[in-house]
């Protein structure tokens, strides 16, 4: 990690460049799921305890993204996508984003313990150290397969509120957990797909940049099928209902047609990054809308 392509002079930063440090676009996702898996548990929180767990996983979730933007600092500045981004722009300086990643990281820690309990804190510091240290660190400038296994990372915070709930982890949470690391590979490679460029720019050995395009397409695929098979298995198994049996089962459709476009395509060159385009935004929907009808589902039965 160097600063060699970041401005030297850096601007006086404000409150809008500490709330871009914690990707507020990415962690929309991140806190709804952990809502979903906090209104899915049988045990209901107090109000207020509730609203302390979905802040904490906000904390923690903007804590990972400033630690990431701390450490990435250098290849954000080659992209596009993320040039305008405080530390790249030269409107704040490393040191203040890494002690606002850190300070987050406690408090965030600290506070859902002493509010819920320590197992539910525990999952959290664990799902910021892997974003932190598995996924930027350690995996994103080595392997193709970074999205892959860092991708546990975002698919902790269904599990942190249902501990917070309950106090334990069971086999729906699990699901959960298992949907969302099967959904990040075709979510992101599809991006991947049509921000190649930037990637390769950066050095960031992406999939399509290491193995190519159409490698890259039968791998959203095959990584699609088993991800509807974890979507699906929560209804088949009895534990979630006709409310979510059937958004599982339209929704998951869907998201197995456009993958199967995607993964079929020779190129993009007839009509640029369309069916790509396609498949990224709606699967930030599917998931959206597929978390919804569990936590509503599991509300309506209780």
């Amino acid at each position: 990690m160097t600063d060699a392509a970041i401005p030297a002079q850096q601007l006086p930063a404000d409150w809008r460049d500490f709330l871009a440090l914690t990707k507020p676009r990415v962690m929309s996702l991140v806190v709804f799921t952990g809502l979903c898996g906090l209104l899915a548990a049988p045990v209901a929180l107090p109000a207020v305890l509730g609203f302390t767990t979905v802040l904490c996983i906000a904390l923690g979730a903007g804590a990972a993204g400033a630690l990431n933007q701390w450490y990435e600092a250098d290849i954000d500045a080659l992209m596009k996508r993320t040039a305008g981004r405080p530390l790249p722009a030269g409107r704040m300086d490393r040191q203040s984003a890494l002690h606002f990643g850190v300070g987050l990281s406690f408090l965030s820690v600290i506070l859902l313990g002493l509010a819920t309990n320590w197992l539910a804190a525990a999952v959290l510091a664990v799902s910021i150290l892997f974003y932190v240290m598995i996924y930027t660190v350690w995996l994103k400038r080595r392997t193709p397969q970074n999205i892959v296994i860092g991708g546990a990372a975002g698919a902790f915070p269904p599990v942190i509120g249902w501990a917070a709930a309950t106090g334990d982890i069971t086999l729906l949470p699990v699901l959960m957990f298992a949907l969302i690391f099967l959904w990040t590979p075709p979510h992101f490679w599809a991006l991947a797909l049509f921000i190649e460029s930037d990637y390769a720019r950066a050095g960031v050995p992406m999939m399509p940049v290491v193995a190519g395009e159409r490698t890259t397409r039968v791998q959203i695929f095959l990584y699609t099928l088993p991800m509807a098979a974890c979507a699906l298995a929560p209804w088949a198994m009895g534990l979630a209902g006709a409310i979510y049996g059937i958004a599982a089962l339209i929704g998951t459709a869907l998201f197995l047609a456009l993958s199967a476009q995607v993964g079929m395509r020779q190129s993009r060159a007839d009509d640029g990054a369309k069916p790509e385009r396609r498949l990224f935004y709606y699967s930030i929907l599917y998931l959206f809308a597929l978390f919804l009808a569990l936590a509503v589902d599991r509300m309506m039965a209780a």
